[in-house]
C-alpha cells in the first residue's frame, strides 16, 4: 500500500529533545551487537528505503571502537547519522508500548499444581508463504497444518488449549497459571526457575498462524475496562476476579505461540529477538519489520512516559524486534528487561512519543526527499 507522502523530513540533532544528556553509551552496546550482526548476515532492508547497506561504515567502526563516555557514544552516532523525523500514520505523535521478559516458576513434569504447558514446535506446523500457499487461504497466514491434502489453518487457541495436540510430547515446561502462560506468549519469551533447581529460558519458535487479539481491547469493546485504563495489569486484575470468563477473554485470541528452550548467556540482557540479538533493556525497541531496517538506532520523545527512570523518556534506541501489534511507521515496544519489576514498568507503557530515524549520512538527503514509498 503505498503511503500518500513519505514520512522523513530532515532533522538536526539540535531538534532533538534531551539529546545532549542522554546516555548514548549505554545505545552504543546494543548498536555494536546489531553490528557485528549485519556486517555478517545483513537485514532485510524496510519498505520505507533505509538500506541495510548504508550502515556498513557505522558497523566497521562500531566493531573497533570502544567509547569511554557518553559524550564520545554521541560523537560517534553525530558522525554517521543524521535525524530524520518520522511523521505518523495518523495524527500528530507516534505511539509507544512497552515489553519485557516475565521470570516465572515452572515444573519440567506436570503435576497437581503445574499444569499448564509451554509447548514446542510441532512437527506437522510448516510455513507458508506464497509459492505453497493452497488457493483460498488467507494471505495472512504465514503458518500452515500440513495433511495429506495439503495445508491447511493450523489449530487455534482454543483448540489447543481443548487438547488438539496433546499425546505429542511438545511440553517443554509446566506453570501453575494460565494468565502467566498466556502473557508469555504475549511476550514470545520468559525465564523459568525451574522446580529442579535449574533456570532455563524460553523464546520464540513459531506460532499458529492467526491473527492477534488482545485482551485489553476485548475487554475495552465489552465495556468491562475504560479503553484508557487497559494495561497490563489491570487487564490481570479483572481475569482474577471473573476466572469464569478467561477462556472467553483469552481465546479470542486465536493465534498461539510455540517456544524453544534457549540459553541464558549474560543475565543482564534479554532474549534473543527477531533481530538475532540479545535484546538490551531500555535500549532495544520492536519496530514494523515491513517498514523499518533492523539496527536502525531511533531517538524517542516520549515526554509522559516516565515509568523507565521517573522522568521524561527521551531515548536513543535500536530496533532490534518486532510483533503483529506493531504496525505503523511511528510505532514501537520498548523492552524493559526481564522479571517483574520490568512488567511493572512495561505494562503501564501507553504514550504518544515522536520519532526520529537516525539513517546513514549517505543515504539521508535521499530519504528526506523520496515522496513515492511503498510499503
Amino acid at each position: 500500500m503505498p503511503y500518500d507522502a513519505n514520512p522523513f523530513s530532515r532533522a538536526c540533532f539540535g531538534d532533538l529533545p534531551g539529546w545532549k544528556s542522554d546516555d548514548q553509551l549505554a545505545a552504543f552496546g546494543a548498536f555494536r551487537r546489531s553490528a557485528d550482526h549485519i556486517l555478517k548476515k545483513p537485514y532485510r532492508t524496510g519498505a520505507l528505503g533505509v538500506q541495510v547497506e548504508a550502515f556498513a561504515q557505522s558497523c566497521e567502526e562500531a566493531r573497533t571502537v570502544s567509547p569511554a563516555d557518553q559524550s564520545e557514544a554521541r560523537a560517534f552516532f553525530e558522525r554517521h547519522f543524521v535525524p530524520l523525523h518520522v511523521k505518523p500514520d495518523n495524527g500528530d505523535h507516534g505511539f509507544v508500548t512497552g515489553f519485557y521478559e516475565p521470570e516465572v516458576e515452572a515444573s519440567p513434569v506436570r503435576t497437581e499444581r503445574f499444569t499448564v504447558p509451554l509447548l514446542a514446535r510441532p512437527r506437522d506446523l510448516v510455513d507458508i508463504d506464497d509459492a505453497n500457499r493452497p488457493a483460498g487461504m488467507d494471505a495472512y497466514l504465514a503458518f500452515a497444518r500440513e495433511t495429506a491434502a495439503g495445508p491447511v489453518e493450523y489449530h487455534d487457541r482454543a483448540a489447543i488449549e481443548r487438547g488438539a495436540l496433546a499425546g505429542r510430547g511438545l511440553e517443554i515446561a509446566w506453570l501453575a497459571d494460565k494468565v502467566d502462560a498466556f502473557f508469555i506468549h504475549v511476550q514470545g519469551a520468559a525465564r523459568l526457575a525451574m522446580t529442579d533447581g535449574r533456570g532455563i529460558r524460553v523464546t520464540y519458535a513459531a506460532k499458529s498462524g492467526q491473527r492477534f487479539t488482545g485482551p485489553g481491547g476485548v475487554l475495552a469493546g465489552l465495556g468491562e475496562i475504560p479503553l484508557a485504563d487497559v494495561t497490563m495489569q489491570s487487564i490481570r486484575a479483572w481475569l482474577r476476579r471473573n476466572p469464569h470468563r478467561m477462556d472467553e477473554i483469552l481465546w479470542r485470541n486465536r493465534s498461539y505461540i510455540f517456544f524453544r528452550e534457549a540459553p541464558v548467556d549474560d543475565p543482564a540482557l534479554g532474549p534473543v529477538a527477531a533481530a538475532k540479538v540479545p535484546l538490551t533493556p531500555g535500549r532495544s525497541v520492536a519496530v514494523d519489520r515491513l517498514l523499518h531496517t533492523f539496527g536502525t538506532p531511533f531517538y524517542i520523545d516520549a515526554p509522559t512516559l516516565t515509568s523507565f527512570a521517573q522522568k521524561p523518556f527521551r531515548r536513543l534506541i535500536i530496533a532490534q524486534d518486532t510483533g503483529s501489534a506493531i504496525v505503523g511507521a511511528a510505532r514501537a515496544d520498548l523492552f524493559a528487561g526481564s522479571g517483574h519489576a520490568a512488567g511493572e514498568i512495561a505494562g503501564v507503557v501507553r504514550h504518544h512519543a515522536d520519532f526520529y530515524a537516525l539513517v546513514p549520512r549517505q543515504i539521508a538527503d535521499h530519504l528526506s526527499s523520496v515522496t513515492d514509498l511503498v510499503r
